[in-house]
């Protein structure tokens, strides 16, 4: 809740997928940390990306998926529609 507030003052929507979310329990069990190492691994996940939305205005939603959380891929950045066009 803490990162989706951040995010919406920015006005990007944040989305975890129910895959990321057992990804992140699994992870912790498997630590033997439980829920304690929960935060510390969303901050890893979120640190580049924190610091990447305010400083761009074309972004719009930003997906935290399953292979995020595994280090497999970077989080995913959806664009905001060019009214313009």
């Amino acid at each position: 809740k803490q990162y989706t507030k951040l995010f919406s003052m920015e006005g990007v929507r944040l989305a975890v997928t129910k895959d990321a979310l057992r990804a992140l329990a699994a992870q912790a069990v498997t630590k033997g940390t439980g829920a304690r190492a929960l935060r510390s691994m969303l901050e890893r996940i979120m640190l580049d990306i924190m610091y990447e939305v305010p400083s761009r205005e074309d972004i719009a939603e930003v997906t935290i998926n399953r292979a995020v959380v595994e280090g497999k891929k970077l989080p995913l950045i959806r664009k905001k529609q060019d009214k313009a066009a």
